[in-house]
């Protein structure tokens, strides 16, 4: 996008400023979403759904001591096709019945993996130690052990939960690793079994987003899991695309990212809230980013501040098209939300938000200072520029009633389990995006600062902020499982930050996804969203 194609606003004496003009590509999606297809299921279609759907709930085990694998399996095919929410209580119940039964010596590799991650997955805190029986009398795992590819992909998933210190798991997913790659590469693997060992070491169900898992079933569930006809023509009403062309239109990447948080037809009003405040954040970003003048951005970070409408006719008029949008979409949210009697919500939200605007402003006086802060620095500001924050605490606002005022609190104050996506957020996001960033000019990214504090290569702060990433989801894991935070929080709350952070890993796996919409995620919007599904292939 070239520096011609400005607001009109901005144009006369403003367009020679020396703007950070990013120059992002545009959206690739055109007008695709505002006729999407609908699949029209008539009553017989739906009986016949709600009967599959009674007899899956009667094959959920109740009694778990006899043929514990193949319950295992079911409860866990249930999962991965994202129809779990359907049976919740049956689930939960078949699960503390398998964490009471003893684990038997003689269990196999998939079925003890399997048993693990489940309960993991719950919450359960099952002890790593129950894997040292696949030991041998020298400490390593049994190489009798590598023959059993279906073992080693169960024990290779399960090494996914890990915790801080839990060496056993550490060496269990080197050695799963390097055994289903040699399986991979000899062709010994047959299909279906190859695609799923291919599928999990580019990305582990722990790190995965659910819905793309569950890429068969989504046409059952179209209407919930498709970008809306109306969320698409609120969007196409701003004309931002228009009047801030400098910004990056990325509504339906947004809308995918947040269908990753949560795709339940409970949550379609949070879904959609979510959406909009990624929508608009994003623009935000892009203002701080890609054309505010320095002196510009002072004005718009305290007009944000103060949130008055009042302020706007402080600012630019390009920023005066952005602020009004801003103010009325919380003002609709929170009209929402006092009807159901709590408005309280919207405040946390807000003022999430606002945290996130100073954050962007302090990058920038860092930018115009050409400053490289300290590692120890830089996190403190990353943390919160890396959005993350605001959209978990925003995710929690249109749940129902499951999010107390005591949850917001805690959510509010940064809990370990948030700070821990949102370093995931902040160094993924600066590993595959700061090249790009650079040369374009913008304040230093966790790699600069890295290399000029440690005096490494960029391959070698790259390669060690990596490392950090990774260390990320042990502690995740470890908030959700045996944490106080895991006593006192719905895991269906901790979920919305585990996907949230599952959203960010598929984003930014091969490249910054977002910004540059590339393969993957056209795929991923593709299949979710766009391909239909033959019925014929369900069955």
């Amino acid at each position: 996008m070239s520096s011609s194609k400005l607001p009109s606003s901005a144009q006369g004496s403003t367009s020679t400023l020396n703007r950070p003009l990013a120059n992002f590509p545009p959206n690739v999606w055109g007008d695709t979403f505002l006729n999407p297809s609908k699949m029209n299921i008539d009553a017989a279609t739906l009986l016949q759904h709600q009967e599959l759907k009674e007899g899956v709930r009667r094959m959920i085990p109740v009694d778990v001591d006899d043929e514990l694998l193949q319950k295992l399996r079911l409860i866990d095919t249930i999962k991965r096709l994202g129809v779990s929410y359907h049976f919740e209580r049956e689930i939960e119940e078949a699960l503390h019945s398998v964490y009471e039964l003893d684990c038997q010596d003689h269990q196999t590799l998939e079925a003890t993996s399997l048993r693990f991650r489940l309960l993991r997955e719950s919450g359960f805190p099952v002890p790593c130690e129950v894997l040292n029986k696949f030991k041998d009398d020298e400490g390593n795992f049994k190489k009798s052990l590598t023959s059993d590819v279906k073992g080693l992909l169960e024990l290779y998933e399960a090494a996914h939960l890990l915790v801080p210190g839990e060496e056993i798991l550490e060496e269990a997913l080197a050695f799963t690793t390097t055994h289903l790659e040699l399986a991979k590469a000899g062709g010994i693997v047959e299909y279906p079994l190859s695609a799923l060992v291919s599928q999990a070491l580019y990305q582990p169900i722990r790190k995965a987003l659910p819905r793309l898992e569950a890429r068969r079933f989504v046409a059952i569930f179209q209407d919930d899991a498709s970008l809306d006809k109306t969320l698409l023509k609120w969007w196409k009403d701003f004309d931002f695309d228009t009047k801030l062309p400098f910004a990056r239109d990325r509504l339906v990447e947004g809308y995918f990212w947040m269908l990753g948080v949560y795709f339940e037809p409970q949550y379609s009003f949070a879904r959609e809230i979510l959406t909009k405040v990624t929508a608009i954040m994003s623009i935000m970003d892009d203002i701080y980013d890609s054309y505010g003048t320095f002196e510009e951005l002072h004005l718009f970070t305290n007009a944000i501040q103060r949130w008055d409408v009042d302020c706007i006719n402080q600012l630019p008029d390009y920023m005066k098209l952005f602020y009004q949008p801003l103010l009325d979409i919380y003002k609709e949210v929170e009209v929402e939300m006092t009807k159901q009697g709590q408005s309280y919500r919207v405040e946390y939200a807000k003022n999430k938000f606002k945290q996130l605007s100073e954050s962007y402003f302090a990058e920038i006086k860092w930018y115009r200072e050409n400053y490289v802060p300290t590692m120890e620095e830089y996190m403190k500001v990353g943390i919160t520029s890396a959005a993350t924050a605001v959209l978990n605490v925003t995710s929690f606002v249109g749940m129902g009633d499951e999010p107390t005022p005591e949850i917001f609190n805690w959510a509010f104050n940064d809990p370990k389990i948030m700070v821990a996506g949102s370093i995931h957020a902040r160094l993924f996001d600066d590993i595959v995006s700061h090249k790009f960033e650079q040369e374009r000019g913008h304040s230093a990214s966790a790699v600069e600062c890295y290399i000029r504090e440690y005096g490494v290569s960029e391959e070698e702060a790259c390669n060690e902020l990596k490392k950090q990433v990774d260390n990320v989801w042990k502690d995740m894991n470890n908030e959700m499982i045996f944490s106080e935070t895991s006593k006192l929080v719905p895991m269906s709350v901790l979920t919305r930050v585990l996907n949230l952070t599952r959203g960010t890993e598929f984003m930014y796996n091969a490249g910054d996804g977002y910004t540059h919409v590339g393969k993957s995620t056209k795929d991923g919007i593709n299949s979710l969203l766009i391909d239909p599904i033959s019925i014929s292939a369900i069955r």
